[in-house]
Order: C-alpha cells, then structure tokens, then sequence
C-alpha cells in the first residue's frame, strides 16, 4: 500500500468534428455488472481528459503520472481503440495532505469551477460529467471519492493501489472497482504459507492503518482455519516514539515465535527496522506483505542484512516496452507552463528556475539537466509491479468509454463516430474480475536470497493463483529456496509428543501449546499399514515385502534369467555361423531362429516380475510373457507340421508341401501370435493389473504384489497358452516314430512333455504359495519351461553341429527316405 494519493478523473468532453455543443443522448454504460446512466455531450474543441492527482513529488508518484501519459499516447495513436478521439490530461498536486487531497475530491461534487479552463461557460448550459476516477492509494481518500461517485449517476472509480478487502462490498460501494487484488486474498495466501512450511506458532506485526489493521484481522481468521497460532500481535506507525518501537523489537526478541508476519506498509517499517538494526540480528524468519517484500531500497541497504530469506507475496512484474526512453525525455521545455513538471525538475536536481529562490535551491536550473542520468524510483523500470496497475486502470476506462460510444452510435444512429474492435497493446496479463468487482489474485512468491558479493536479491519461488484448483493454488519450487539458517526455520510452540505419549490441551493457553501425558491402558488399534512396537505404544509400519533385485532368492532368478538370455544367443549365433549346414536347413532355419528370439524374449520377461511393483510394470509382466511364449509355441507348432507335411508329401500324388510352404508358416505363426495380442489389449482395456498392498495374508509385514485386474484375462492369457502347448504336443507326438534318422518330431515331443508338466504343477503352487514366493513360482515356471524348450530343440542339433560335424551331412539326414529334400527349403 503506497503513502501516497494518486487519483485520475476521465472528463466525457470530446469533439469530432462538430462546432457546436450539443446532447448526443444518454445511455447505460453497463461496467464489470455496474450499470451508470451517462449523458453524452461534444463540447467544441476539446477532446476526452483525464485529470489527475499527486499528494506530493515522491518519484514514484510522479513516475505514476507519467505512466498515465504514456498510456494516453498509445491509445490516442491507436487507431482500433476510440478512433478519430483523443485523450488529454491535467496534473493537481495534494500537497502531501490527506486532508487537501479530500478537498480537490470535494470540489469535484460541489463546484464545476474545476472545469472552467476546459470549456467555455457558453459552449454547453452543461459541465461535462465525469466518467471514472482512476487511482487513490489510501482508504481515507478512496472513502471521499467513493461519496463523490456514489452520489454521481454517471461515475465509476477504478483504483490501481487501494487493496482494502472492505471496498469488495458490492452493496455498499457499487460503483467501486480496482485492478489490484483485494487483501483478502493476500492474508489467505500468507496463511497457506505459514501453515506450508509447518510454521504454526507466529508473531504478527502491522501498521497501524486501515491498511494493516484490516489485512491482519483477515490473516489471523485465515491463519487460525489453518491451525496456525498467533503469540503476539503489535502495531506501529511511522510517526511511533522510539520508546515504542523498542517495546515492540523487545516483544519479538522475548517471544518463542521465531517467524514474524509484517503486513506493514513501506513507510511505517523503515523505522521499526532503523531500531531493529541498531538492537542487532534478533534472528527470525521474516514473511512480508507485498507492501515491502519488493522495496528495492531495503534490500540495497547492508544494515538491514537480517532480512535475507524473508519470504512473501508480491505482484507479478510485467515490462512497458518504450517505458524507460519516454520517462527519460521528460523536460519542462515540453511544456514550459506545467508548474508542477518544473517543481519536480527542481525537486530532483536539487535547482531552481526562480533566480529568487536560487540561494535556497543552491543552483540554477538550466535545462541541460537529464533524468537520464538519475537513478532513482522515477526512472526504475526493472519493477513495475504496481506502476502497471495505473496503466490497466486507464485503458480500463478507455476499453469502457469505447463501449460507450460504440453504444450510442448503434442508438443514435449518428454516423460520424466511427468505432472499431480494439485489442489490448502491452498488456501482458489477462485481467480477470470475480462477482466482487475485485480483480482474480495472482501474486509471485519472492524470496530474499544473499548472493555471493553480499547484496539481496529477490528470487521468485513459487505462485499464488486463485484462478487454479484448490490443490494448485499454491505452488512452490522448495528446491531454489534460501534460508537465512541455511535449512527451513521451526516455528512451534510445542514439539511432537515421543512415543507413549499424547497431546492434552493446557487450559488458558493456544491449542499449539499443549502438553505430552503418558497413555493410560487404554488401547487403540493401528492402520493396517502399522502395527504395535515391541513395547505396544506405539504404532510403526510394517514391512513390505517384494522379490527385490537385492535379495538372494532374487539375485539367483535374475542370474538364471541372464543365463538363458545368453546361451539362447550364444545358439543362434552358432547356427548363423552354420546356417548352410544340412542340419540348420532341416525344417525351416527361419523358424529356428524366430523360436530362438522368442525365447530370449521368453528369458528377459521374467526380470520383469522381480522389483518393486509398479502399474507399468505389473501390467507388462504378464501380457509380454503371454505374448512371448505365444510366439515360442507357435513356431514350434509351425516345425512340428513341418514334420508332418513333409512325411505326408513322400506319399505318391501327394503336393501337400507345396500347400504349406513357408508363406503359410509365417502367416500361421502371426495368425496365432495375434489371437494372444488381443486378448491382451482386451484385458488391459477393461481391467488392466495394478500394484496391491496385501495386508491380509500376514499380519506382520505387507506383501506388494500385483494385482491381476480381471481374472478371466488372466487365465484367458494362460488358458490359450495351455490350448496351444497341447496341440503342439499331440501332433508332435503322432509324428514321433515317423522314420528318419533325425526326426525332430520325437525332441519337439520331450519338449513339449516338460513345458505342460511345469505348467500343470505350476497352477496349484500359484494358488498355494505365500506372499512373494507366488512370483518366484510363476518365475521358475517361466525360465524351467523355456530352459525345456531350448535343451530339448536345440540341445541335438548343437551337438551334430559343433562336436560331430561328420553326421551333419545331407546323406545322414536323409537316412531311410529322403525326406530332406522335402525340408531344406522348408
């Protein structure tokens, strides 16, 4: 909350062409849900203008002025907002008084003298109506124009700086707007903040204001709907004794509560820190209002180092392109009559344009002077977080005024206005108004962080937007904090009661101070996640249970697993080297080494069922094994007809093979494969598996395990498996004694004996075996099936291979018959 009054008024004078006066109509300018009946005049050679009001030649107030003209330049050159109109201005200054500043407020109602200097009294037997008041930091001033526009039909305020949450009464202050969030909104946000970092014992300080007195109240009624307690609360003002202000810095020394909340304004902290300084580092965690946590001045100011890893809320900052150069050509040469641009020219370089008041000034101003050169609050554009305000404000009014006349064209049918959609030029905000009239609040975490030479800096850490979902309206990045300790400051009235023991409230005192009693024997359960100590007072978690990477039983599956994977790939490197070998040619090489694939996939899915269950990995552990040995079984099933085709073609007149070439095989092979995709995507569709906590099988520790979701998918998986083993064995075990010398119907046969004898005692181990020993079941089942398949296939034909290359010959294959040349190219 600035010290300052800033207010602008929009005059409805304007002139487009016309050399007469005369009543154009009277509308209703309907307003952020305000309707205003407004009579509309064009008054012969003027313009629409905006007046507006300084409390003195503070730099930032003036610069707040020029950000109106800098406003007003845009909108007059633009053609889209009030086109073929122009904007002017009038500067009044309120001396720094409150009390002047309600007299200029007063006139406006009480005397049309204020606007003699803009029309003549003969142009209108009417003083244009004023449209909208823009600005006035302070309530006292906001209550005396709030009088002069609730008693004027035709008027609205719109402040850029007055954030008092009792001007949000819609009732009472109708044609009240702002483009600053209410306090309200800051005091929920800084409870939300305490209560964030578990700071539930604090002291409150404030200024003595409507500005500190009305945001405090709401931030402890915020602060105790979050459990958060308040130890103390003190008020100041800047023209507070020195003796009280020590009283207050010996109130926060002597206090338990090492966080302190200042919802003070700028000017009425200075002094309590002045005091602070000199006492020495007291060592609290400061959290601050927006009034200061920005104050550029504080920060540059090495005594007041003791504030470094305050935290607080602040305006979003936003950059005016062109800003810096415009403020920086101002010069009373533009405009030689404006008494109040030479009296702060004068202000700020300490001269004189009056030879007579020279010995006063000390020198004579001679123009050459530049504020280029001046770094002060005026020419600061690195934070225009409230400077930006005074600009949304005035093309609030000319958005509304465009409104307006584009209104009264459409009813007036006059067709010299001519009005076209308007966009926003630098706005890099949207400005969003709830039912209140009060503008959405959206206010940057800062956090004061010293950096390496020793300077503050401020650093956004987080976001407070009420526009967002209760669970992010909050947002903090802990990570690229700063604290003054170097770690989050405690700020509690009691500790955490030790074990045994529990909380019982002391009469007289904060619900945050209570006392630790010992449990009596009375008896209480625990979650199901805990159970009781070993000394039954207290309840800790249970352990979870998993087949982990660590463990032995784990390490000894993943090492068989790799094992597989290995030798798999160790045998199909060893028949790419003898891929033109009889023995490899025999019943398709290309099944041969799909089926080796298959495998290897066979092997690895098994690393998926042990560590911690996740939903990726639960729903990948079983469909990727299903999928997998699908492809296995389905090649095998493919060489087994092989076998038999190719026997069945030495009959005389048979051309069976010729039927069942390898086109057909690969497309058996997809055909099969693809049945057990999509059961898979069906029962991952409907009821995919996820990660369970079973806390009913043992009382002593939680078993994570996967659920499987929707049961019949999961037998389907293992039922189309067990269908498609069996097949395979039948017809393998029909083509078993058919003759050759190296028939692989009889090893196709063994090996499909064992993979449905593992899976057969596979079901009722499942179904018996406790906690994880249930995955380690399913897990030798998995690698004791595919070690089957890959011995018994494979085992033969590397030992031809590698140790009697002399049978692996086209003349030993074809043995009785010559069934080889039936499978070579098959």
């Amino acid at each position: 909350m600035a010290l300052r009054t800033v207010m602008v008024l929009v005059m409805v004078v304007g002139c487009v062409g016309d050399q007469s006066c005369s009543l154009l109509g009277q509308t209703t300018l309907l307003f952020l849900g305000t309707k205003i009946n407004l009579p509309a005049y064009l008054i012969n050679g003027f313009n629409y203008f905006l007046f507006f009001f300084l409390t003195s030649f503070d730099p930032r107030e003036f610069q707040f002025a020029q950000i109106l003209i800098f406003a007003l330049e845009e909108i007059n050159n633009r053609s889209d907002l009030l086109p073929g109109l122009s904007l002017g201005y009038q500067v009044y200054d309120a001396c720094g008084s409150v009390p002047k500043a309600i007299q200029s407020a007063l006139a406006l109602m009480n005397s049309p003298g204020i606007y003699d200097s803009l029309s003549e009294p003969s142009s209108c037997s009417r003083h244009p109506a004023v449209l909208g008041i823009v600005g006035v930091s302070t309530l006292i001033v906001s209550y005396a124009l709030i009088f002069y526009t609730h008693f004027s039909i035709s008027s609205i305020q719109i402040s850029h700086f007055a954030t008092c949450a009792c001007l949000s009464n819609r009732k009472k202050y109708p044609s009240f707007f702002r483009t600053i969030p209410s306090d309200l909104y800051q005091s929920q946000a800084l409870a939300k903040l305490v209560k964030h970092f578990g700071w539930t014992w604090v002291g409150v300080v404030n200024s003595n204001s409507d500005y500190g007195n009305n945001g405090m109240a709401t931030f402890i009624e915020a602060a105790h709907q979050e459990g958060v307690c308040v130890e103390y609360q003190e008020a100041i003002f800047r023209t507070d004794s020195r003796e009280k202000l020590l009283k207050t810095v010996r109130v926060m020394r002597r206090a338990t509560a090492r966080v302190v909340v200042l919802f003070v304004g700028l000017g009425d902290l200075i002094p309590l820190l002045n005091v602070l300084a000199h006492e020495g580092d007291p060592g609290l965690q400061w959290v601050g209002s927006e009034s200061w946590i920005t104050a550029r001045m504080l920060a540059e100011k090495q005594s007041y180092s003791f504030l470094r890893g305050a935290v607080g809320f602040a305006f979003g900052n936003i950059k005016l392109d062109g800003l810096e150069g415009f403020l920086d050509s101002v010069h009373p040469s533009q405009d030689p009559d404006n008494a109040l641009l030479r009296e702060f020219w004068e202000t700020v370089f300490q001269c004189s344009f009056n030879r007579s008041r020279e010995e006063n000034r000390g020198t004579l101003c001679t123009g050459a002077e530049s504020l280029a050169g001046l770094k002060n609050q005026y020419n600061d554009v690195s934070d225009l977080r409230i400077s930006s305000k005074v600009y949304t404000a005035v093309y609030a009014i000319a958005h509304s005024l465009h409104d307006l006349l584009t209104d009264l064209k459409n009813h007036s049918g006059r067709s010299n206005i001519s009005i076209t959609t308007y966009t926003p030029q630098q706005a890099r905000e949207d400005i969003l108004f709830n039912g209140h009239g009060d503008t959405v609040a959206r206010y940057e975490l800062i956090n004061w962080q010293q950096e390496a030479d020793g300077t503050l800096n401020f650093h956004s850490v987080g976001l407070y937007d009420t526009s967002m979902p209760p669970e992010k309206t909050l947002m903090i990045n802990q990570k690229k904090m700063v604290w003054a300790g170097g770690q989050v400051p405690v700020s509690v009235c009691s500790q955490s009661c030790p074990p045994g023991t529990r909380k019982a409230v002391q009469k007289g005192k904060h619900v945050c101070c209570y006392g630790c009693l010992p449990y009596s024997n009375v008896c209480y359960l625990c979650d199901l996640e805990y159970w009781s100590n070993e000394n039954r007072d207290h309840c800790v978690l249970k352990p979870v249970e998993f087949v982990s990477f660590e463990e032995i039983m784990g390490i000894v599956l993943v090492c068989f697993s790799l094992f597989g994977t290995g030798f798999t790939t160790l045998i199909a490197v060893v028949f790419f080297i003898h891929r033109d070998t009889p023995i490899v040619r025999a019943n398709n090489s290309e099944l041969s080494f799909l089926l080796l694939f298959s495998l290897t996939l066979c092997f690895l899915c098994s690393l998926t069922f042990i560590g911690r269950p996740s939903e990726w990995s639960c729903m990948l552990r079983h469909t990727a094994f299903g999928i997998a040995i699908v492809l296995c079984i389905s090649c095998v099933l493919g060489k087994t007809l092989v076998v038999l085709m190719a026997f069945r073609a030495t009959l005389p007149g048979s051309n069976v093979m010729k039927w069942f070439g390898p086109p057909l095989q690969r497309l058996c092979v997809i055909a099969l494969t693809f049945i057990q995709v999509l059961i898979c995507v069906i029962w991952l569709t409907i009821s995919p598996p996820f990660p369970y906590k079973n806390m009913l099988h043992y009382k002593e520790k939680v078993i994570l395990e996967c659920n499987v979701g929707s049961a019949i998918g999961f037998w389907a998986v293992l039922g189309y498996i067990g269908l498609l083993a069996v097949l395979c064995f039948v017809l393998a075990f029909l083509a078993r004694k058919l003759p050759d010398n190296f028939n692989e119907a009889k090893f196709i046969t063994f090996s499909m004996l064992i993979f449905c004898a593992v899976w057969i005692t596979f079901i009722p181990a499942y179904v018996s075996s406790p906690g994880k020993f249930t995955v380690a079941v399913e897990i030798f089942a998995i690698l004791a099936s595919s070690f089957g398949l890959l011995f018994c296939i494979f085992a033969p034909k590397c030992f031809i291979i590698l140790l009697r290359p002399e049978r692996n010959t086209k003349k030993h294959v074809m043995g009785k018959t010559n069934t080889y040349t039936q499978l070579k190219d098959y």
